[in-house]
């Protein structure tokens, strides 16, 4: 509070305690079949996508990422090989706990592997519920499910979209964005035994892509993680952008389609 001037909203924001409530949408699916690696859409509003790859090294481990509430993180990579990815977990409501981008971010600064971050998940107060999909450069996959005063559930399914495991809670909220459809969809897709390429450029298409920005649920971006290879590439239907833990700032224009 003495940092924020005892101002009790910048002390909240700085420390991403209690924030306001947001639901994004998201996809997420990850391969180990041929090597690690964690693809997503992330579906949201574009009035309330901050638009910022961050490269850092804090305390020296590299991250990178794409930046949301200043200095948290909506999916991200270390040079450990460690990758996760958010998305709305389907129960409303919120309670006393820290803001996902910032427990992404802490999860990426201090652990080198998905049962690393899983043992700090427990413990660790969330506001709202989310799934966290991750794999490491082992090829370890998961999916947690974190809630307000719960303890993560932990699943080696390597697919999430909005809802807890395979049956939504909140059915209304999963048929309207179609949640269990593109849960499906992605597992189908993993049976198929697709490369990297193949899954992100299936995410790019129809059912995965939404175009509903009106009502916040729009693709704003695809993104796959390599991180064996080092890299994150951005994909949008008719553009892609490839990242490194050392690349230079830059600016990309992207302009999103109706349809």
């Amino acid at each position: 509070m003495e940092l924020s001037g005892d101002d009790d909203v910048a002390a909240r924001f700085l420390t991403l305690w209690k924030p306001p409530t947001f639901l994004p949408g998201c996809s997420q699916a990850v391969l180990t079949a041929t090597e690690p690696a964690l693809a997503r859409n992330y579906d949201y509003s574009p009035d309330l996508f901050e638009c910022v790859v961050y490269s850092s090294a804090f305390t020296g481990r590299r991250v990178i990422g794409t930046s949301d509430c200043l200095w948290g993180l909506l999916d991200g990579m270390n040079d450990a090989g460690l990758a996760m990815s958010l998305a709305f977990g389907g129960r409303r409501g919120a309670g006393e706990g820290f803001a996902i981008p910032l427990v992404v971010r802490y999860l990426l600064e201090t652990a080198d592997t998905v049962d690393d971050a899983i043992r700090r998940l427990h413990g660790l107060p969330v506001n709202m519920t989310y799934n966290l999909t991750m794999v490491d450069a082992t090829g370890t996959p998961a999916t947690v499910f974190v809630a307000p005063g719960r303890d993560p559930e932990v699943s080696a399914c390597p697919v999430a979209t909005n809802h807890r495991g395979r049956t939504p809670e909140d059915l209304a909220h999963a048929r309207a964005f179609r949640s269990v459809e593109r849960q499906q969809h992605l597992l189908g897709l993993l049976d198929t035994a697709p490369d990297p390429t193949e899954l992100a450029t299936a995410l790019l298409e129809f059912p995965m892509r939404q175009t509903a920005y009106a009502r916040a649920f729009g693709t704003l971006y695809t993104v796959l993680y390599r991180p064996q290879l080092g890299y994150v590439d951005y994909l949008w239907p008719d553009s892609s952008w490839r990242r490194r833990f050392d690349s230079p700032d830059q600016v990309r224009t992207v302009v999103l389609p109706a349809a």
